[in-house]
């Protein structure tokens, strides 16, 4: 490192005195600035930010221990050299006590002037590496808190999926058994049972891995105008053929949507199959009410895109609406991953999207999803 990177200022109120210290400190290869008094001082300071001042202690206007509080009040890691005289001691060593780096006697000689710099010099030097290596260490103790959160993450995933996978496995061995049993029994009325059992458990799958896709790649948002008719018609006809063997209504509504939709679309796609999956099972958990239904609602308010998805499923209490965005939260035991509107929310937050949930026990839940589309084209 090139130590006469530092710029110094020198002060003192005798002219001679200044000319001498430029003209030596000026051949080593230092920046040099100077001041007659601490005040004059101070203002170069501001401007110029040298990273050595050396500075006379007895000076009209303002002293040099006053100059040094200041400057050490402004930049603590300034270097700050004293020169006093012989009658000095008394304030050489209150300078010190302030935090003066050294200090060098009148009249001053030139080696000891140098040497003096220089280890002003080398201590910067040597701050300016502590705080790169405290930096590099902060930098790593970070990066290991992320990688512990990472794996810890990791672990409680494969814990999770583990589990659900074994449910929807136990699940399909059942589906397959009563599908097996009509079969035999030539009672189709079975076989459809239990093959509507092994559709519902392989969706469910299916939906499971694209969830651990979507949460374990790294993959920058491509948001860009879609036509909202077609993005639209491919919900609906998702909807469509999960709700084929359900007596669940599904009611799009996109009168007041726009014509484009300013979203990655796949991702947004991702985001309210999982939501709308959420309202399925929400009604078929409801064996109360006969006339489930779920509606999907978009439209255009001013600069935002609303999306409402309403059910009017089992609802949930304060405690379970409070955690159904966390990670592996599922209020569905071993026919849900906790993946699926933690994902959702991340995709709405990354469109700079907001979502709210209003749901109240055995009435029904209403997503809210406001999107910002003020790039849309018309």
């Amino acid at each position: 490192m090139d130590k006469t990177q530092f710029a110094i200022l020198v002060v003192d109120d005798e002219e001679d005195i200044r000319d001498v210290l430029e003209i030596a400190l000026t051949d080593i290869g230092y920046q040099v600035f100077l001041a007659k008094d601490g005040k004059e001082a101070l203002d170069l300071f501001e401007a110029q930010q040298p990273s050595i001042v050396i500075t006379d202690i007895k000076m009209p206007v303002m002293g040099g221990i006053e100059l040094l509080k200041q400057v050490k009040q402004r930049a603590p890691d300034t270097q700050v050299i004293m020169i006093t005289g012989h009658g000095d001691m008394e304030l050489t060593i209150s300078s010190l006590k302030f935090g003066a780096a050294d200090f060098i006697t009148k009249p001053v000689n030139v080696d000891i002037l140098e040497l003096a710099v220089s280890k002003a010099v080398d201590k910067l030097i040597a701050d300016q590496k502590l705080a790169e290596y405290t930096h590099k260490l902060e930098m790593l103790v970070v990066e290991k808190s992320k990688l512990s959160s990472h794996l810890s993450s990791l672990g409680l995933m494969i814990g999770t999926v583990s589990h659900n996978i074994k449910g929807l496995l136990t699940n399909l061995d059942g589906g397959l058994y009563i599908a097996r049993s009509g079969l035999k029994k030539k009672n189709f009325t079975d076989v459809a049972e239990g093959l509507d059992l092994l559709a519902q458990n392989v969706d469910k799958i299916k939906q499971m891995i694209m969830d651990i896709l979507m949460y374990s790649k790294d993959r920058q948002m491509n948001r860009q105008p879609v036509p909202a008719k077609k993005f639209l018609t491919d919900i609906q006809e998702t909807m469509t053929m999960k709700l084929a063997h359900h007596p669940i209504a599904f009611q799009l509504d996109a009168a007041q949507a726009p014509q484009t939709l300013n979203i990655d679309a796949a991702f947004m796609m991702s985001a309210l199959v999982n939501i709308l999956d959420n309202a399925v099972d929400a009604c078929l958990e409801d064996k109360d009410n006969p006339d489930h239904k779920i509606s999907l609602t978009v439209e255009k308010n001013r600069d935002n895109l609303v999306i409402k998805i309403a059910d009017n499923g089992c609802g949930m209490d304060v405690e379970t609406k409070e955690k159904i965005f966390d990670l592996f939260f599922s209020s569905k035991q071993v026919k849900g991953t906790g993946f699926g509107l933690f994902i959702a929310k991340n995709i709405i937050a990354q469109h700079q999207g907001t979502v709210a949930v209003d749901s109240i026990k055995r009435r029904g839940t209403t997503f809210t999803i406001s999107l910002p589309q003020k790039d849309q084209m018309p």
